[in-house]
């Protein structure tokens, strides 16, 4: 078998490729490799503006600096708010936004927070953060992305990334590539955050272009080498590169490149990476940056295809002689400043963009945005079990609430959320945002304790707490009496009709995950639920949280399952709970019975050499392909409502579906007839209940033998509002890279000739009806 390009030539080193490379002048733009289409005006007003500058403004304008009359951009971290920002909205991260499985409400999120980055001045964000993608069910920093598979991490980051653009604000995607594991991203004695100024995202927010992600010095590493990342072909274009074609077409004008290496080849030094795949294949058009020591040299690094580094590392010095001497040629040069000017002409930021703005002047660009977070986090808690109807919450006369997670932390509500050190993996109060450079900038922080005490004084319930996740059966000597409660964990359990246990796991930017499930929490869900014979337990977490240490517990009635949620977290909470809102979210991740069902190749390694062998079998296809029973799939959720899908579903083929290669011109996105639309698939759901609800329904693709693919993938999805005995028709629209495999022999996305299934259901294991397709 031919050895694919990427196994081979970034096994050489970062000197020998960016000498070797066979495409160097491809991936500039002046090339017309690419066709632009709506970037083409961006690209010719930046192209006459550097053609009338000097070198010295070329090197300034790609070192942070101005030139030119054009002022350096502003940056800022993150997809859930301007970090480190007064006066902004917190929205629900990334995981939370993801299991709404809503597009259009990812794009109106992006949006509205596009218009706070506007707001204040911030011409370019650090999001989405489309890896670490999930490979690992312990990875520290799945909080902050859209789950494990590519299609939906791809359409969900595609449609938040339609968003920000459309407020005017460069999105700037990341980390490319397979960044999977904090752990050793830097080397083993690695430390350091991927943005966002100071450890934990609370430095001050940058002057111009200097914040954490892009400040960088020709020695930014003091320890070893970070990780390397050893990957196969297919799987890299599959799985992990997959996702960023929708970014592109959708309209991302930045990049940001690892800290980690690929096959040998750090992903900021590798022509291959940056040049190849993601400015030729992708048709990438704007600016690639370096997380925080990624770069590890001057001229390497602007060879290989970064764009944007600090004054420190590309100054008229570094980068001069290269220039005198051919190491480094004059149309690179201008094609790194024009990239640098290409999402700043494309957005017309040169025509009133407001002032860059002090992190704590008082410029409020919150709007309505408190409501539409609210909805948004609301819409995004999964119902994972209710027997008997023990949801919602009705008629209660008396409910306790146990666990730290139910009330604030000591402190707040906005905190330097740093995950560094072996802080604990559990938060000791409300978790709603991840750490590190995606957390929070809370202004106020609603929790679930609040919004009890607001309910009991206002319905007239008993409301008792136990705000600690311990048990506790002795009380010092204190005993109630008559109606007084006994200060032990049991005692606050009497008298109630219902028992609600918050749990909460925790994690982000710096450190992975030790543990899937946490023994305090899970004794004090069992202690309570020997005590109360309707318990009810609420989660929130930055990864998978496994339950099999207490769901089948006979007293455990309801479970509901969620991300960090953001500053309206106890509000989404508590219209759930009390069934104001209808849950309708659904998992973006698989919750397994035991850490050992997962993948055990995947777990946390302190190795610098990590072979991704399990190639495309992440998640749910690792369940599939081996037959392992999880407790919750991919795709779950139930509802207050039941859903009736039909037995038929209906397929229709355009003209445009036929096998072979993709033959389109290179363009923004990548070939151009990979965006075709070859097919739609459609299906009716009815509900069956006695309230209005949301389905997702959602499309599975098997592949012909030839394609070599996983047993079913996503490959559509669609959330549709049902009024009680109401029945609405769902539409998959399938386009051609839907339907596509990479064929590793002749470097391209092909169709192949065969028989293909489609499957609609309600998750990635229930599945409702199908029907084949021969091609």
């Amino acid at each position: 078998m031919k050895v694919s390009s990427i196994t081979y030539m970034l096994s050489l080193g970062s000197t020998a490729l960016a000498n070797t490379s066979k495409n160097y002048t491809d991936y500039l733009l002046s090339s017309g490799t690419i066709k632009l289409g709506i970037w083409q005006s961006a690209y010719d007003r930046a192209s006459s503006f550097v053609s009338n500058l000097t070198t010295a403004e070329k090197i300034s304008i790609i070192s942070g600096g101005d030139a030119g009359g054009f002022s350096a951009m502003a940056m800022l971290d993150s997809s859930s708010n301007p970090l480190t920002y007064y006066y902004v909205t917190t929205w629900p991260a990334g995981l939370a936004m993801a299991m709404t499985w809503n597009q259009s409400a990812i794009e109106a999120q992006g949006n509205a927070l596009g218009a706070e980055y506007k707001g204040k001045g911030i011409n370019l964000a650090y999001a989405p953060t489309l890896e670490p993608l999930g490979r690992s069910a312990w990875c520290g920093r799945t909080g902050e992305t859209y789950g494990p598979d590519s299609y939906f991490a791809g359409k969900m980051g595609g449609r938040f990334v339609k968003g920000v653009s459309n407020a005017g604000v460069i999105p700037s995607a990341k980390h490319f590539i397979l960044n999977e594991f904090e752990t050793n991203r830097q080397g083993t004695s690695g430390g350091g955050m991927g943005g966002g100024g100071a450890p934990g995202g609370g430095g001050a927010p940058p002057t111009k272009r200097q914040s954490g992600n892009t400040t960088t010095t020709n020695s930014t590493s003091t320890s070893t080498d970070g990780y390397n990342v050893i990957i196969n072909d297919k799987a890299f274009h599959e799985t992990y590169l997959a996702p960023f074609y929708d970014t592109v077409k959708n309209g991302i004008g930045g990049a940001m490149c690892a800290m980690n290496r690929v096959n040998g080849t750090y992903s900021c030094e590798s022509q291959e990476l940056l040049g190849e795949y993601l400015k030729v294949e992708l048709g990438f058009p704007g600016i690639v940056h370096a997380d925080v020591g990624g770069q590890k040299s001057a001229v390497n690094s602007a060879i290989a295809g970064m764009d944007f580094s600090s004054g420190n590392t590309w100054s008229n010095s570094s980068l001069g002689a290269s220039l005198s001497n051919g190491t480094l040629s004059e149309a690179r040069l201008d094609d790194m400043a024009i990239r640098n000017l290409m999402g700043y002409f494309h957005l017309n930021q040169d025509e009133g963009f407001p002032e860059h703005a002090g992190a704590t002047d008082p410029i409020d660009v919150r709007g309505d945005h408190a409501r539409l977070a609210r909805a948004y986090a609301a819409e995004s808690m999964v119902l994972l079990k209710n027997t008997n109807g023990a949801l919602p919450l009705k008629n209660r006369k008396s409910i306790s609430i146990f666990g730290y997670h139910a009330a604030p932390r000591f402190v707040g509500a906005n905190t330097q959320l740093v995950v560094y050190g072996g802080l604990p993996p559990t938060m000791y109060g409300h978790m709603a945002t991840v750490g590190g450079s995606a957390m929070g900038s809370l202004a106020y922080l609603t929790t679930p304790f609040q919004l009890f005490n607001e309910r009991a004084a206002k319905d007239g319930f008993m409301l008792r707490w136990w705000l600690n996740d311990s048990v506790e059966s002795e009380s010092a000597g204190i005993q109630g009496s008559g109606s007084e409660l006994t200060e032990t964990t049991v005692g606050v359990t009497a008298n109630s009709d219902a028992c609600v246990v918050f749990l909460n796991t925790w994690g982000g930017e710096g450190s992975d995950r030790v543990e899937l499930t946490n023994g305090t929490q899970d004794a004090l869900v069992n202690t309570v639920a020997d005590n109360c014979n309707n318990t009810i337990v609420v989660i929130n977490t930055i990864g998978p949280r496994l339950v099999d240490q207490w769901i089948l517990h006979e007293n455990v009635t309801a479970v509901v399952y969620g991300g960090p949620l953001g500053q309206e977290s106890g509000n989404a909470i508590d219209v759930v709970l009390f069934g104001t809102i209808n849950p309708s979210g659904k998992l973006v991740h698989t919750i397994a019975k035991n850490e050992s069902d997962y993948n055990p190749e995947t777990q946390v390694s302190q190795s610098l050499e990590l072979e991704f062998a399990d190639g495309n079998y992440i998640d749910y296809k690792y369940f599939d392909k081996y037959n392992v029973t999880p407790r919750y799939e991919f795709g779950y959720g139930l509802s207050y409502t039941t859903f009736k899908y039909s037995d038929q579903v209906e397929i229709k083929k355009t003209s445009n579906l036929t096998a072979g290669y993709a033959t389109g011109e290179r363009a923004v996105g990548g070939r151009e007839d990979l965006w075709d639309h070859v097919a739609s698939v459609t299906a009716s759901i009815s509900n069956t209940g006695d309230v209005a609800g949301a389905e997702v329904a959602q499309l599975y693709v098997s592949f012909p033998d030839e394609a070599d693919e996983p047993v079913r993938q996503l490959r559509g999805f669609q959330k549709v509002l049902i009024q009680p005995g109401g029945t609405e028709t769902v539409m998959f629209i399938l386009n051609k890279r839907d339907l596509s495999f990479w064929d590793t022999r002749a470097q391209n996305w092909k169709v192949a000739s065969g028989t293909y299934t489609f499957f609609v259901g309600a998750s990635s294991r229930d599945l409702k009806a199908s029907t084949s397709l021969i091609i």
